[in-house]
């Protein structure tokens, strides 16, 4: 399981983390020699997967990210749906570059009943020299159905 980052002193500078290309970055997080994102914690997921152009997060929702009516919160999807498409970007970003999450757009096809472990994965559509797309989707590990489909543009900045 990758190490989570306690705090600032856990993150890498940025002259390290321009050192490496952002497969490698992704791939240290997977292996645990890189600290995950505070993020997955709070919300429950993890990196399960990585590989050139694709990246999988799995989680199970929890009572914790539910809305008042009890059912899984649309930002729990968008969160998910955002980290998985954002880092299968992250895995086409060369040495001396960082990108960021420009928009993105989620469709949510049905609610996904608390406890059901499922897989987001994100794939990469175009990588360029500026500009990144990719799309995601989150099914059931278990049961196979897909709960939601997100699109994502981020933007590839080379630093000086």
């Amino acid at each position: 399981m990758p190490r989570i980052a306690q705090g600032p002193a856990d993150l890498l500078s940025q002259q390290e983390l321009l050192a490496m290309s952002g497969l490698e970055f992704m791939q240290g997080i997977l292996d645990g020699t890189l600290p995950g994102p505070p993020i997955g914690d709070t919300m429950g997921y993890t990196l399960h997967s990585v590989a050139d152009g694709s990246v999988t997060f799995r989680g199970t929702p929890e009572f914790k990210t539910t809305n008042p009516m009890g059912t899984v919160h649309g930002g729990w999807y968008g969160t998910l749906l955002d980290s998985a498409m954002a880092c299968a970007v992250m895995t086409k970003v060369p040495k001396g570059a960082v990108y960021t999450t420009l928009e993105y757009k989620i469709n949510i096809t049905r609610g996904i009943p608390l406890g059901t472990q499922i897989d987001c994965i994100g794939t990469v559509d175009h990588a360029g020299r500026s500009t990144g797309v990719a799309s995601g989707e989150i099914r059931g590990v278990e049961d196979g159905k897909l709960y939601a489909t997100g699109s994502t543009t981020c933007i590839i900045m080379t630093l000086r």
